[in-house]
Parts: C-alpha cells; sequence; structure tokens
C-alpha cells in the first residue's frame, strides 16, 4: 500500500499538537484563577480559600508538568517532517518560538517553582506574586505561539529572496491582522477551560461531602467567572474574530459558515448536514441576510461562496464545518450553563442541586474539546496552504523522511502518549479524590 507522506505528516503533526493542547488551556485558565484565590487567601486570612490554593496548586503542577513534556515534540517535527517548510519561514517562524522560550517559558517555570514551595517561606506577598508570574508567563507564552501561528494564517512583514521568506518588519509580522482577535479568543477559552475545571472538580468535592466549606467557595467563583468569560467569548471575541476570517481568508468563511454558491443577502447557517464530493449542506436552517452583514456590513453585500474559488484552493469542506459548528455548539453551552449555575446561586438551590453538580463534573473536559474543534477549524480551513497563499503544504515537507518512518513515528508517539495520558489522569484523580488539605496554623496567621 502506498501511503501519502504529507497526509501521514499531517496526521503525526495533528496528533502531537492536540495531545499538548489540552493542557495549556487548563494551566492558563486555572493559573489566572489562582491569582484570585491566592489573594484573598492572603488579603483576607481565609482558611478555606488558602485550602484552596494549596490544592489547586497541585492540579497546577501536574498540568504544568506533563503539557512542557508533551510540548517539546511538536518543535522536533519542523526539523524532521517539515524541512521544506523550516528552510523557507525559518527566519521569520523562529523568532516568536525563541521568544516564547526566553521570555515566557522561564518566567512560567521559575516562579512556579517559587510558588509550590515557597509557601510559608517566603512572604505572604511575594508568594501571590510568584503565582501572578505564573499567570503572566503562561499568558506570553500563549501569545507568541499564537504569533507564529497567526502569521501563518496572514502572512505580512517579510519578502521571498534565494526561495526563502526573510523578514523585513519585525513588528508586522508579529501583529498581523489575524493575531490580536486570535489571541484575545484564544485566551479567553483557556479561561473558560480553568472555570469549568475548578467548577467540576468543586461539584464532585460536594457531591462526595468532602472540603464542602473549600468546594461551596470554588464553585461561586468558578461559576460567575465562567459566565462572564463564556459571554465574552461569543461577544465581541468570537464575532470580531469572525469578521477577521471574512476579511483575509473569505474561503475559510465559505467552508465554516456552508455557503457553496456565492449570493447576495448571505445566510447565517444554524443547521445544516454536510457532505463532500461535492460540497453541498442538506436541511440546511438560515438566518438570511447576516452572513453578508458580517462579512461586509451590508445585508444585501455579495459574499463568496466555495464555488467561486478555484478547486484546489478550496478548504476540505465537511471537517471545518462541522468543527466549527460543534465549537459554537459548545460555546452555547458554556454560556447556559454557567447562567444556570448563576441562578442557582441565587435561588440559594445550588449546593443541592446533584443533577447539576454530576452535569458540571461532566463537564470538565468540553472546554478542551472546544479548543481542539477551535484549532481544527483555524488549521483544516486554511487548508491547502500552510503559508496561506505563499506556501502549500504539500510542498513544506521533507523530502528524506519516508512514510514508512513516518508511519512508526505515529505508532510510537500513539503508544507514548497513552501512558502519558493514563498517568495524568491517574495523577490528577488521585488528588482530587483526597481532596484539599487542612492548612496549618502558621499559614493561617502568618
Amino acid at each position: 500500500m502506498d501511503l501519502d507522506p504529507v497526509l501521514l505528516s499531517r496526521i503525526q503533526f495533528a496528533m502531537t499538537i492536540m495531545f499538548h493542547f489540552i493542557f495549556p488551556p487548563i494551566s492558563i485558565g486555572l493559573a489566572w484563577l489562582l491569582v484570585i484565590i491566592e489573594r484573598r487567601g492572603w488579603k483576607r486570612g481565609d482558611e478555606s480559600y488558602q485550602r484552596m490554593g494549596r490544592f489547586f496548586g497541585k492540579l497546577l503542577a501536574i498540568n504544568f508538568a506533563v503539557g512542557v513534556a508533551t510540548g517539546i515534540v511538536m518543535e522536533f517535527q519542523f526539523g524532521t517532517n517539515w524541512a521544506e517548510y523550516s528552510k523557507f519561514v525559518g527566519d521569520i517562524f523562529g523568532a516568536p518560538l525563541a521568544a516564547e522560550g526566553v521570555f515566557a517559558f522561564f518566567l512560567e517555570s521559575a516562579f512556579l517553582g517559587l510558588y509550590l514551595f515557597g509557601r510559608n517561606k517566603v512572604s505572604k506577598a511575594v508568594h501571590w506574586f510568584s503565582i501572578l508570574m505564573v499567570a503572566v508567563g503562561a499568558t506570553i507564552s500563549a501569545f507568541w505561539i499564537l504569533v507564529a501561528n497567526s502569521w501563518q494564517q496572514t502572512p505580512p512583514g517579510f519578502v521571498i529572496q534565494n526561495g526563502r521568506a526573510e523578514l523585513t518588519s519585525f513588528f508586522d509580522a508579529v501583529f498581523n491582522p489575524s493575531m490580536i482577535i486570535r489571541f484575545l479568543h484564544t485566551f479567553d477559552a483557556a479561561l473558560i477551560a480553568g472555570a469549568f475545571f475548578v467548577a467540576g472538580i468543586a461539584a464532585y468535592l460536594l457531591i462526595s461531602g468532602k472540603a464542602v466549606d473549600v468546594a461551596k467557595k470554588a464553585l461561586r467563583l468558578a461559576i460567575i467567572f465562567g459566565l462572564i468569560v463564556s459571554v465574552l467569548e461569543l461577544f465581541p471575541f468570537g464575532d470580531r474574530h469572525a469578521v477577521q476570517v471574512a476579511k483575509t481568508q473569505p474561503e475559510k468563511l465559505a467552508a465554516i459558515e456552508g455557503l457553496i454558491d456565492g449570493q447576495t443577502n448571505a445566510p447565517m447557517l444554524l443547521f445544516g448536514i454536510p457532505s463532500d464530493d461535492p460540497p453541498d449542506v442538506s436541511l440546511a436552517i438560515g438566518v438570511p441576510g447576516i452572513l453578508s452583514w458580517l462579512a461586509h456590513g451590508d445585508v444585501e453585500a455579495y459574499v463568496k461562496g466555495l464555488n467561486d474559488y478555484p478547486e484546489d484552493e478550496r478548504p476540505p469542506f465537511f471537517l471545518t464545518f462541522v468543527s466549527f459548528h460543534s465549537m459554537i455548539g459548545l460555546g452555547m453551552f458554556f454560556i447556559g450553563m454557567t447562567a444556570l449555575g448563576v441562578f442557582l446561586l441565587w435561588r440559594k438551590k445550588l449546593w443541592g442541586a446533584k443533577w447539576y453538580l454530576k452535569l458540571l463534573v461532566l463537564s470538565i473536559p468540553l472546554p478542551v474539546l472546544a479548543c481542539e474543534l477551535g484549532w481544527i477549524t483555524a488549521e483544516v480551513g486554511r487548508q491547502p496552504w500552510v503559508v496561506y497563499k505563499v506556501l502549500r503544504t504539500a510542498d513544506a515537507i521533507s523530502l528524506t523522511v519516508t512514510s514508512g518512518e513516518i508511519l512508526f513515528s505515529i505508532i510510537l508517539f500513539g503508544l507514548i502518549y497513552l501512558l502519558l495520558g493514563a498517568l495524568y489522569l491517574y495523577l490528577m484523580i488521585r488528588e482530587v479524590k483526597r481532596g484539599p488539605e487542612p492548612v496549618s496554623s502558621q499559614e493561617v496567621t502568618s
């Protein structure tokens, strides 16, 4: 059987990226919630928040460690499977990756050590500052990674010389047309992941009758915080990101919105069943004019459909459409869940609503799934380009790596990730079942 090395390389990269991408959203969101938790424990002298900080700090450490381990693999792939890509964009792509390592990773990891091991050994102010720097470092790390990714989506600030893309404006490359809104959209998604992580675990503690005082305060904080960031993800961040895609990547817009033939008064689909070969949407339900208004600010404006573009420049339709609409569906679920939780809290019925608490536990992985779906939408929707309109994916792979070697590495990485994922779940579940530990008298009074 003749295996396609381009497809195999894409599968391997998707596997490594998606497994790694489980951990950064939780780390970022949880770190910022810990900034709030630790400050309340410090300023209020509240033992419940101090116990909460120690408990969720352990979970952050586990998540961070696995995230680092899985992140290293990705950078090696640029030199193994994507050598032609590395040659072409190394002058540009290497800069944000280097900045991420120098300015973000070391900041995050150094202060994480101080946060975890400095409790009761440094002042309360320094200890709180350490978790603040962890959150800032994690956010800066996300910023630089998204700089690299966004440049591939909307690439400015370069010229092609001697068959390579050479940087002409670092500022233009960093603040490319999709960078700021993509960063805000992704960062807010991480805050949602952190909120549901804390809310789900707090709900489990309540159901189990463990550390009820800690669990109640953690759940109250998480659902209020979660409602705010969930609404922000829809508007303005999601809305503005869609407008940016409409302006800079219209083929992707046509695919995610299921617009096959260009038209005026173009509808935004609320539901539809997509199919490929040829692209089509059956049982489509949409709101006329909304897509035209979103793309051009005029409900009567003409919006190009997939058929308006050459066949070899269209993104895969089915996967792009399904991933985008699944992400949107989950986003609406997050708003509904947190709004319901705030309502139950207001009615003083939250702690006794076992069905809602159980649903929160089951919802822990859903924001991470939404992040993965968003990544699929962005990356599959960019195809057939690895650098939009500049370098095709088929021209970016390594020429000397065989299909058999790539397949072997996929199987090997798959087995390693299964073991690492199982270890991660074991450690997380073990710590959650133990629950928050009592705080020492020294910590309460210091």
